[in-house]
C-alpha cells in the first residue's frame, strides 16, 4: 500500500509526530488532492495544548489548504486531475434538522478538518468536491492556502457578522494572522477609520503599512483620548476582538457608540463581563460571537486575490517543510518575528 509523510497529533498525550500513513481513497463524491500548502493557526495550538477539546484520539492536523486534484472519486463531476484547489475546513454533517432540509450552510454540527477528521500537514488529504474552490491562475497556491480560514474567517467576520458598513469607525484588537485581515477587509468596504489596537509596535506599524488609518496600543493610558479624537468623538461602530482574551473584549466593548457592535473572533478559556445589564442596555450595544465563512466566500476572495484587490502578498511570513512542523508550531506559539501565517510545505 502506498504511503505519504504526515503530521499526527495524539490526544492522549497532546503529542505530535510525523508518521508514514496509507495514501487515503477518496469515497462517493470526494476527491484526493495534493497538498502544496497548508497553514499553521492558533487553533491548530489551542487542540494541542488543550483549550480545545478532541474529537478523536489521533489525528492529522492543518485546515488550510491548497493544492492539486490528483484523484477523483466515484461520482465525481466538474473537476479534474491536476486542477489547482482551496479545500473547505469543515464540511457539514449531513443528518441535523437544517442540513435535512438542505440548509448545508447552516449545519448544526458542522464537521471541522483536523478535528473530526483528518486535515492537510500531509502530503495528501481527501475533500468533498462540492466544498472545492478554483484557484484562478494568477493567485499563488500559497497565498490560496490560506484563504480557507486566516483570510476567508476574517471576511465573515467583516462582512457577515460585523456587516461593516462603508463609513463606519472599526477597531480590531490583535493585529496577527487574523486581525492583519480584518483591517484590510475592513478599509476594503469602505469602513473609515480603520484603527489598529496591539501592545507590539512593530505591529502596529506594519497594520499602519497594510492600510489601518491609526494604531494604537492598548495599554497606553492615554487609549481612550486617543479612540475619542481618531472618531470625532464617536468612539467605535464596530469592533473586533481577535485576541479573545478578558481584557481585550472589555475594552473593545467599552470603545463602542451608542448602538455598536462587538464581534469576538479570538478565542481563550477566559472570561469577559458586560458590565451592568443597566448600562449595557442602556447604551445599546451588541456583543456577536463569529466563527468560520460560507464556502463562497473564498471564491469571493480568490477573485479579489486575482483581480488586484486583495493583497496577500506579505501574509506569508514563512514557509517550513512538513518535516520541520514542530519549528513552525514553536514559531507561531512564541510569535517569532510577528508571524502573519507560517505556511508547511509537505
Amino acid at each position: 500500500m502506498a504511503t505519504m509523510r504526515a503530521e499526527r497529533f495524539y490526544s492522549d498525550t497532546k503529542t505530535v509526530a510525523l508518521e508514514d500513513i496509507p495514501i487515503p481513497e477518496p469515497g462517493d463524491g470526494e476527491v484526493l488532492v495534493q497538498v502544496a500548502f497548508c497553514g499553521i493557526c492558533h487553533s491548530d495550538l489551542s487542540l494541542i495544548n488543550g483549550t480545545f477539546p478532541a474529537q478523536r484520539p489521533v489525528v492529522t492536523q492543518g485546515h488550510e489548504a491548497s493544492g492539486t486534484i490528483a484523484k477523483l472519486g466515484p461520482g465525481v463531476t466538474g473537476w479534474s486531475e491536476d486542477d489547482r484547489v482551496v479545500v473547505a475546513a469543515g464540511r457539514p454533517c449531513g443528518k441535523c434538522a437544517n442540513c435535512r432540509r438542505g440548509d448545508l450552510a447552516n449545519c448544526m454540527r458542522i464537521q471541522l478538518m483536523a478535528f473530526a477528521y483528518d486535515g492537510a500537514w500531509a502530503e495528501y488529504t481527501v475533500a468533498q468536491a462540492s466544498g472545492l474552490t478554483r484557484v484562478p491562475d494568477n493567485v499563488p497556491l500559497e497565498q490560496a492556502a490560506i484563504l480557507a480560514d486566516a483570510v476567508s474567517t476574517p471576511f465573515g467576520a467583516v462582512v457577515h457578522t460585523g456587516k461593516v458598513a462603508v463609513g463606519e469607525s472599526v477597531g480590531v484588537w490583535g493585529v496577527g494572522g487574523v486581525g492583519t485581515h480584518i483591517v484590510q477587509l475592513a478599509r476594503l468596504v469602505g469602513a473609515v477609520p480603520v484603527i489598529a489596537v496591539d501592545i507590539n509596535p512593530a505591529v502596529r506599524e506594519r497594520a499602519r503599512e497594510l492600510g489601518a488609518d491609526y494604531a494604537f496600543d492598548s495599554r497606553d493610558p492615554d487609549f481612550a483620548d486617543k479612540l475619542a479624537e481618531a472618531t470625532g468623538g464617536r468612539n467605535l461602530d464596530v469592533a473586533f476582538d481577535a485576541v479573545g482574551l478578558k481584557v481585550t473584549f472589555e475594552q473593545a466593548l467599552n470603545s463602542l457608540t451608542i448602538g455598536g457592535r462587538l464581534v469576538g473572533v479570538g478565542m481563550s478559556a477566559e472570561t469577559p463581563t458586560l458590565g451592568p445589564t443597566s448600562m449595557f442596555n442602556l447604551v445599546q450595544r451588541q456583543v456577536l460571537g463569529h466563527l468560520g465563512y460560507h464556502n463562497a466566500d473564498i471564491e469571493t476572495l480568490a477573485q479579489l486575490v486575482s483581480r488586484g484587490r486583495l493583497d496577500l502578498s506579505r501574509s506569508i511570513s514563512q514557509i517550513i517543510p512538513l518535516e520541520d512542523i514542530a519549528d513552525g508550531i514553536r514559531i507561531l506559539e512564541h510569535a517569532e518575528g510577528n508571524p502573519i501565517r507560517v505556511l508547511v510545505q509537505p
